[in-house]
């Protein structure tokens, strides 16, 4: 009698500690079981319906072009995600993402070598500035600009003020020339119509282009001045604010005043730790991974919660007032972004909200003693860690 196929001890079964589950030995696919455990073994505590609140860039379309690549992540891939969208783009040295402009606000953090950006505003001041890893920019809708990768090439992840953005439907100078009568720009411009003989027949999007020379051989002055505020940001010159556990740099209008429709957090969450458990009162969280690895429950009212593993790539959501935390349960320090359509960042703390509310009344709510009562900061503490009570992944 032939016996039942019994899977290899290291392949992920869907079986919890409690005995819940059965071995799963139909087709599947192995390795991304591995990468989302939680999914594969939900805790006891998961429940309900949440929507889909992950996905991650390396199951979005690559657009390729001379000159570098982009992929996007928009309401099409994850639809729970309606304020915000992004793109994650690369660029060769000298490669430029064309002149173009957009109906939305463009934020950007720059993840890996150097980008030279230019802009005008609407009152014809103009901005060019180069940018390095853990700088940020921010362009107002409608204000035309351009990026362009230096010596190294660059990678950037771009972040727009809408959850239906698409890159590929931007205003772009050489569309818009390809799809204007040439007598038409020989009147704009006052030069012979033989001056757009040679026009890109489309969009360029994406061209190559040499290296540009050094800031101060490309400067342009204008008549009438700099744009007034800053477009960049050097996120990585703030100091952070450290707690045990790790680290938060926060950034909205009161600290870059020109970012006026998108506030973030870079957030260092060491070995061991976590980011608390709160809430964000004013705005929908979108999540952007970039080290290390961690997993989020999300509770969404009415015995609803479900909890997501992310890794260096993926993209998060926590849609308005839901509550949650982010758990390092990896051994290197899981870094991530996490951001907001708003001129300001905020959240509220579930420890801080407990610890200055009366003890009697927390007391009763919760069934709890002096133990826990007496244990609760009136300080907010974004990323905790406590000896003795941390999570560590199983060797």
């Amino acid at each position: 009698m032939d016996r039942p196929h019994i899977p290899p001890a290291h392949i992920p079964q869907p079986i919890r500690y409690d005995g819940m589950g059965n071995v799963d030995s139909g087709p599947r696919d192995v390795m991304r079981d591995l990468e989302n455990p939680d999914m594969l073994v939900p805790p006891v505590t998961d429940n309900g319906t949440v929507p889909n609140l992950k996905f991650s860039f390396s199951d979005a379309h690559m657009q390729l072009n001379h000159g570098g690549w982009s992929r996007g992540v928009s309401i099409r891939e994850l639809p729970i995600a309606k304020t915000l969208a992004a793109v994650n783009m690369s660029l060769t040295p000298g490669g430029v993402r064309e002149l173009h402009w957009h109906q939305e606000a463009e934020w950007s953090y720059m993840l890996l070598g150097s980008a030279r950006i230019t802009a005008v505003d609407q009152d014809g001041r103009n901005f060019i500035a180069d940018v390095g890893p853990g700088d940020l920019w921010y362009f107002p809708p409608g204000i035309p600009h351009s990026i362009q990768g230096l010596e190294e090439g660059c990678e950037f992840l771009l972040v727009f003020d809408d959850g239906s953005f698409s890159d590929l439907g931007t205003l772009g100078l050489s569309d818009w020339f390809a799809h204007t009568p040439k007598d038409v720009l020989s009147a704009n411009f006052g030069v012979s119509m033989d001056a757009f003989t040679d026009i890109s027949p489309k969009q360029k999007y994406i061209y190559q282009d040499k290296i540009p020379g050094p800031i101060a051989t490309q400067q342009v002055t204008s008549p009438n001045g700099q744009v007034p505020l800053s477009f960049t940001h050097k996120l990585l010159a703030q100091s952070p604010l450290r707690t045990p556990g790790g680290c938060v740099r926060i950034v909205d209008s009161s600290n870059f005043p020109i970012s006026k429709t998108v506030a973030a957090a870079l957030v260092e969450v060491e070995p061991g730790g976590m980011r608390e458990l709160h809430w964000h009162p004013n705005q929908d969280e979108w999540q952007y991974y970039l080290a290390g690895q961690g997993r989020m429950t999300v509770f969404a009212a009415g015995g609803v919660a479900r909890t997501f593993d992310y890794r260096a790539g993926d993209v998060g959501y926590v849609p308005f007032a839901f509550g949650h935390y982010i758990q390092n349960n990896g051994t290197e320090s899981l870094w991530f972004l996490e951001m907001f359509k708003s001129d300001r960042f905020q959240d509220v703390s579930l420890n801080q909200w407990l610890a200055l509310t009366p003890q009697e009344l927390v007391a009763s709510n919760l069934n709890v003693g002096p133990e826990f009562i007496q244990t609760l900061r009136k300080e907010k503490w974004p990323v905790v860690k406590y000896p003795g009570f941390s999570y560590y992944p199983r060797p």
